[in-house]
This record gives structure tokens, C-alpha cells and sequence, in this order.
């Protein structure tokens, strides 16, 4: 009897220590089932992306590229949308999604893309999907130098999702694709080909998204941070997107002691030094040698930086961005030893005489054997990889080479190129092509532009056309007129070619008076 009642008391005060215990175990129970959840709803939010690409083929502008598959990532955000690079969904044909864990494929359309900043937004078309696939949480502040990440994607080697664990190494400001410019973090968590448009996660929320990795480089990796995507975010939902305000102004660092003394500058004075302003005009507010030394209230050191946080400097460009108001930019100037605030006008547009394409393709014109586009950064592709192709132009004095770089004038608002070697032709016997050249003239009349050109050979009637070519090695060109237009037809026929003209070019063509 004594023995069963010590039996008794000791079960009753196990029972009574197994539910004190009770809360605890639950609470740790309970927290690894919401941590969990977290990491599942995470998970969720990320999706393959599936592309099937027609880019432009700029030396047969007349058609397009093969078609290309590429696979990324992308992520879900608010408003029904996901977000993904520029680079997988440019120039898609046809886009799906698929969810992680998930058998099928869902349609989607590109509602809106950055080429400058390779930022895009998908649209799916079946809206259901986000019932189950809710909107990955972004954070609303720069991560700090040695914070912990997660890169979330779909990288080669693999199906299924794929987690890659690393730091924040460092925050710059720096060139995107040409002329825009933003704040890029680089991270040593392996971001690999399929990586591009995945989220890079800190904690619970997304700090950026990832674009890039480097070749022959190991663990460094570059993600597009929240600031510069709300940043695109805002300016599309704005309706008619404007891009990125940036300053075209020429700058030098203030380090050196003797371009100091050369500029009289007084000893606490630190900025940039402005070499060449964007505009000669002489109501333009930055001279040559001003020294801008605060872009609004922010100090510029020396080396022309400014402070983003405790740990990190990057470019004074960057503040642009963030100051600029209703086009215009304050900054405070150092002009012959006294202060002085300015306000610069600052825009996104940065014409050139060879431009990007913009997503677009090449506009073209045929007349004859020969084939006509405008000079364009895609068409530069072949000689930039070819050294000895460049290395020629360079020595004939191509303006390709020789002008890039430079903005338009009323000589010259393009650059029109033979963007083709010349169809087999009678009429072309004895030339050789002028594939990459650049025209001059026609008959004499200095060509600005390839509509310009399209208009100067509709309301040609001289019985010859000379072709001149803007290079010292150029050979020029005669054909007979009536004889070049008849020959456009058989050579669209022989090659299998639809139009003789891009629309753009076939409209300036078409407004042809019946007199010629």
C-alpha cells in the first residue's frame, strides 16, 4: 500500500512536470511551424521564367534572329505582378512562368521593362495563380556591408529550386547599360546563368534582385537593390515612363596637389572638378573648372564621392536620382574662389549619333542590290569583338569608330550604313562591298539621315546616282537609277525577303509624287 502510493505521488508529479514543460515545448514547436511557413510562403514567391527570344539580326535587318529558349527567375510583387530581368524577357515571343514544386506552365506577357536598368514586370494570364503565390515582402532600406543573404533561383544544373548563402561585400554606383547608371550590390553568394531575376533575400524581406555574376570571377555576384526597382516601379505607374534624370557633365577628381594650386582653390575646399560642361550654351549654369563641392545638402569629397552610409561611398552621380526635381538639379559650386548654387538641368534622354535600339528593330531600306539601316549599338557588336576589323575602320577613319560617342548636329542626326554586303547584281560588277560603310552623300546632297535618304532617292530623277562613302579609302559608287529600282524586285524574290522597306522607311518611300 505504501509502495503503490509512492507509485502514485511520483506519477502525479511527472504528470505535473510534463505539463509545465507543456508551454514551452509548444512555443518552440510553434515557432519552427511559423518559420517554416515563412520559408515555404518564401519559397512560393519564386518562379522560373521561360523565354523564347526573336531579337534583331542588325546585318539582316529585314529579319530576325533565330529563335533563342532561355530560362531565369523572377518573383512575385504587389499589384499582381512579377518582377524579372530586362535581359529574359527583351524581345520574348513567348513567356511562361512556373512555380516552385509546380508541373505546369502559366502563359504571362511583359507589362513593362527597363532595358537601362534590366528591370522588367510580367503580367500572368491566368490571375488565379496569385491566390496561392503571395507577394515576397521588399525592405525599404539598404542592406549594410556583411549582412547575411539568401539568393533564391533557378540556376543551370538543375529543376528545382536552388539556395545559395552569402554576405554583402559592397554597394557601388556604376554603369548599367549605357547611359544609365545605379546602385549595384555585390554579393558572394553564387549567382549563376538561370540565377537572373531571382530575389536575394535578407531575413524575411527581399533586398534586390539578382542580374549578374562574373566570368572567371568565383563568388561574385551582383544583384539590382529596392531602391533602384522602386524607382522603375514609380516612374511606370506614372504612365509614361521618363527614365532615369543623370548628369551628362564631364568631372575629374580633386586629389592632385598641383591641380589645386593650378585652380587657386583654397585649402578646405573639396569637390569635383567639372572638364567639360554637357551644353556650351552660355546660359548653361556649369563652366569649365567649377568645382562642384555639395550636390544639394551633401558634401563631395575629393575623389568626387559622396557618403550613403557609415560603411559605404559611391559616386556623387548617385544623388542625382534622389534630388533631382521637375528636371532640374541643386548643387553648390566653388567659380573663381567664391561659392555659388546653381540649378542644372538634368533629363534621361541622351541622344547619340549611334544609338541602342531600345527593344525596337533596325528600321532598313533596299534599293537595288544594296541595303540601307541606320548605325546602331547592335550593329557595332561585330567589329567590338574583331580587332583587326576595328583597327581598319579606325585607320580609314570610319565615323563608326571615329565619331562614336558623339550626339547629333544638324549635319548629322544618324549614322546610315550599308548594313549588308551587296546582293549578287550585275550592276554592283567592280565594287567591292561597302558592307560597314558609312554614306556621305548622294549625288552630291550630304545624307542626315536614313529617311533623309529614303527621300533623296525617291525624288531623284538624274539618270545616274554616285554613291559617296564618309572614309579615306571608299571607292565611289555609280548606278543607273531606273535600272536600280527595277532590279529591287527580283533581288527581294532571290533572297525571299517580304518588303523592301522597314514601315517606318516604306512611309517616307510611299509619299512619292506620281511627277517622278
Amino acid at each position: 500500500m505504501k509502495t503503490r502510493s509512492c507509485f502514485t505521488l511520483m506519477g502525479r508529479a511527472l504528470l505535473v512536470l510534463a505539463f509545465s514543460f507543456c508551454p514551452l515545448m509548444t512555443g518552440r514547436a510553434l515557432a519552427a511551424e511559423s518559420a517554416a511557413a515563412s520559408a515555404s510562403a518564401l519559397e512560393n514567391s519564386v518562379v522560373k521564367v521561360f523565354s523564347t527570344l526573336r531579337g534583331p539580326d542588325p546585318y539582316k535587318p529585314w529579319s530576325k534572329a533565330a529563335p533563342q529558349s532561355v530560362t531565369g527567375s523572377g518573383v512575385v510583387i504587389d499589384g499582381h505582378r512579377i518582377l524579372t530581368n530586362a535581359h529574359v524577357v527583351g524581345y520574348a515571343s513567348q513567356v511562361q512562368i512556373q512555380a516552385n514544386g509546380a508541373g505546369d506552365k502559366i502563359g504571362a506577357t511583359v507589362l513593362a521593362i527597363s532595358r537601362g536598368m534590366d528591370l522588367a514586370l510580367l503580367q500572368v494570364e491566368d490571375e488565379s495563380f496569385f491566390d496561392s503565390h503571395k507577394p515576397l515582402p521588399r525592405a525599404n532600406v539598404l542592406p549594410d556591408v556583411r549582412d547575411a543573404v539568401l539568393a533564391y533561383g533557378y540556376p543551370t544544373g538543375g529543376t528545382s529550386l536552388s539556395i545559395t548563402k552569402g554576405i554583402v561585400s559592397r554597394i557601388e554606383f556604376v554603369h548599367y547599360n549605357f547611359p544609365v547608371s545605379g546602385l549595384r550590390i555585390q554579393i558572394d553568394a553564387a549567382i549563376n546563368p538561370g540565377n537572373s531575376g531571382g530575389p536575394v533575400v535578407a531575413g524575411d524581406k527581399m533586398i534586390g534582385l539578382a542580374f549578374a555574376g562574373m566570368l572567371n570571377a568565383q563568388n561574385i555576384g551582383y544583384i539590382i537593390p529596392n531602391e533602384e526597382i522602386e524607382l522603375f516601379l514609380r516612374d511606370q505607374a506614372a504612365g509614361a515612363p521618363k527614365g532615369k534624370p543623370a548628369m551628362r557633365d564631364v568631372t575629374q577628381t580633386l586629389e592632385n596637389p598641383a591641380l589645386r594650386s593650378y585652380l587657386r582653390l583654397a585649402k578646405g575646399v573639396e569637390g569635383a572638378v567639372v572638364m567639360k560642361p554637357a551644353s556650351k550654351d552660355a546660359q548653361y549654369p556649369l563652366k569649365e573648372f567649377d568645382v562642384i563641392t555639395h550636390i544639394g545638402e551633401f558634401p563631395i569629397d575629393n575623389q568626387g564621392m559622396v557618403k550613403l552610409n557609415s560603411n559605404s561611398r559611391v559616386r556623387f552621380q548617385y544623388r542625382v536620382q534622389q534630388l533631382a526635381k521637375n528636371g532640374t538639379l541643386p548643387l553648390t559650386v566653388v567659380r573663381q574662389g567664391a561659392p555659388l548654387k546653381v540649378s542644372l538641368p538634368v533629363s534621361a534622354e541622351h541622344p547619340m549619333l549611334i544609338s541602342g535600339l531600345q527593344g525596337n528593330y533596325p528600321s532598313y531600306f533596299i534599293f537595288g542590290p544594296m541595303v540601307f539601316s541606320r548605325a546602331t549599338t547592335e550593329f557595332m557588336a561585330a567589329p567590338n569583338g574583331n580587332a583587326p576589323m576595328l583597327y581598319g575602320m579606325s585607320f580609314a577613319g570610319n565615323p563608326l569608330v571615329t565619331r562614336r560617342g558623339d550626339a547629333p548636329d544638324a549635319e548629322r542626326e544618324e549614322l546610315v550604313v550599308v548594313a549588308a554586303p551587296f546582293f549578287p547584281h550585275k550592276l554592283m560588277n567592280g565594287y567591292s562591298t561597302r558592307f560597314f560603310s558609312v554614306i556621305d552623300s548622294v549625288n552630291g546632297v550630304p545624307v542626315r539621315s536614313l529617311a533623309h535618304l529614303v527621300a533623296l532617292l525617291r525624288d531623284q530623277t538624274d539618270e545616274l546616282l554616285t554613291f559617296r562613302f564618309q572614309q579615306r579609302d571608299a571607292e565611289l559608287v555609280v548606278v543607273p537609277r531606273k535600272d536600280m529600282l527595277a532590279a529591287t524586285e527580283s533581288v527581294l524574290t532571290d533572297n525571299g525577303i517580304r518588303s523592301e522597306a522597314s514601315p517606318d522607311m516604306l512611309k517616307v518611300w510611299n509619299q512619292k509624287t506620281p511627277a517622278n
